[in-house]
């Protein structure tokens, strides 16, 4: 008897189930609604959606995000991610440096120099273009040859005498035939002395493009230290990451002198931390840490060397932390206090995630809206290759657009009032549900009834 009892309630419960899974989801069922704004030619549209839009779901995975017509009808969509981890292979390569040098009198302009090189382009010796009396010349800058590096040049890293401390900058201008020059921005490494202790700072990112040649220049002239060793760091990728999308700023708390903590809205994969430094001359060696939740021991994600100082009447500052992409809820700063610390406050923070885009084919009449949060919701995007079946990443580009457009709408499934989900009827699917629910009740009730009813054997 028990086990024809657990059948029946077992039937019941999975009829409950399966009608649940079939049933359509509707506007009502979701927390917040957004209207769309649609240009470009359909039916697929795309949608790059925006951090504070995302900050309204209900799962870190955006699997309670569907798209609605004018009649309430959920459209069929996928979602297209890139994660941070990209396949690339990078490669460290040690170069040859060469010193040039100008007059003292021309020590502001770029050197003039004539080359030695190879049949591959190779240099052998680099001189100034005249020849410069003994104690008129001046170290102006240096020459990198990468001519044997073919990958983009992603990262160059120096080491230089240790007679010269503190902060060293200087422009990067790129070349493949030492004639005609590009602007690739401004360069700094630093070696920094506190507290008996020492930190430097090595490492200049480079744009990522292919070069020939690369030619440093110092701003200040007789400023260029005397470089030990000169590495170009390339790489190559099968695909770019998807860009970054940038929070507003996110206050904090302190509790303990030098840390400093912030909770997030929601779990998010992290890609990196932007801190506000506002007061100048602050330096401070930190350590971010993370976790999911209150009940989880902090884990370390990332640690550097924050700084704004005033150098020359300028600011200059390194305000960020490279993160792994891991999902946290909330986030622990330690500094070490001998470096002045931030202050007694905790410091507004900025997080940034990789963005993403949510694409849909268009069905039935608009306006359509955007729904998010709910928290039973089960994921219901396809892949792009089924839902745009000649799928290519150039035909992704040409797709129509869709915008979000006004401010997020609070439905009755956050206990507000919502006159539109009211005036939309009844609500058949939950209905639907509790009348199987109730038949599969009483089912099971005949059958008990109806097994007492028998004589036992």
């Amino acid at each position: 008897m028990i086990s024809k009892l657990s059948l029946g309630w077992l039937g019941a419960v999975g009829l409950c189930v399966a009608l649940s899974a079939v049933a359509q989801d509707k506007p009502g069922d979701f927390k917040s609604l957004v209207p769309l704004n649609l240009s470009g030619e359909g039916p697929w549209y795309r949608l790059e959606l925006p951090l504070a839009v995302q900050l309204h779901a209900s799962q870190t995975d955006l699997q309670d995000i569907r798209v609605f017509n004018a009649a309430g009808e959920p459209q069929a969509y996928a979602l297209a991610r890139q994660q941070a981890q990209t396949r690339e292979q990078r490669h460290l390569t040690e170069v040859k440096w060469f010193p040039l040098y100008n007059s003292l009198d021309a020590a502001d302009s770029p050197p003039s120099v004539r080359v030695q090189s190879t049949s591959n382009g190779t240099l052998v010796e680099v001189q100034p273009s005249t020849q410069l009396e003994a104690g008129e010349e001046v170290l102006r800058g240096w020459l990198l040859d990468a001519s044997a590096i073919k990958a983009p040049l992603q990262q160059l890293v120096l080491d230089w005498t240790s007679e010269r401390d503190g902060f060293q900058r200087f422009s990067i201008e790129a070349s493949d035939d030492l004639q005609h020059w590009q602007a690739w921005g401004e360069g700094q490494v630093a070696r920094l002395s506190f507290a008996d202790e020492r930190v430097e700072q090595h490492e200049v990112a480079l744009p990522g493009q292919t070069a020939r040649y690369l030619r440093l220049l110092w701003n200040t002239p007789q400023a260029a230290p005397v470089l030990t060793s000169a590495q170009l760091q390339s790489s190559t990728t099968s695909s770019l990451p998807s860009p970054l999308v940038w929070s507003q700023p996110l206050g904090g708390s302190s509790s303990k002198a030098g840390e400093y903590t912030w909770q997030l809205p929601m779990g998010l994969n992290l890609e990196r931390v932007r801190i506000a430094l506002t007061q100048a001359n602050s330096l401070a060696p930190a350590t971010l840490y993370g976790r999911r939740e209150s009940s989880l021991p902090w884990q370390p994600l990332g640690n550097g060397l924050l700084y704004r100082l005033t150098q020359s009447g300028q600011d200059v500052q390194q305000n960020e932390l490279q993160l792994p992409g891991q999902t946290v809820q909330q986030l622990r700063l330690v500094v070490d206090e001998r470096g002045g610390g931030l202050g007694a406050e905790a410091p507004s923070l900025e997080f940034a995630v990789r963005g993403t885009q949510l694409v849909f084919l268009a069905r039935g009449e608009g306006p359509y809206t955007l729904a998010l949060g709910n928290p039973t919701a089960s994921a219901a995007n396809l892949p792009l290759a089924t839902l745009i079946p000649d799928y290519s990443p150039q035909r992704l580009k040409q797709l129509g657009q869709a915008r979000v457009e006004g401010t997020m709408q609070l439905t009755s499934a956050t206990g507000a009032p919502a006159a539109a989900v009211a005036a939309g009827g009844p609500d058949w699917k939950k209905i639907g549900l509790w009348a199987v629910l109730l038949l599969g009740v009483l089912a099971l009730g005949g059958m008990a009834f109806s097994m007492l009813r028998k004589p036992a054997a």
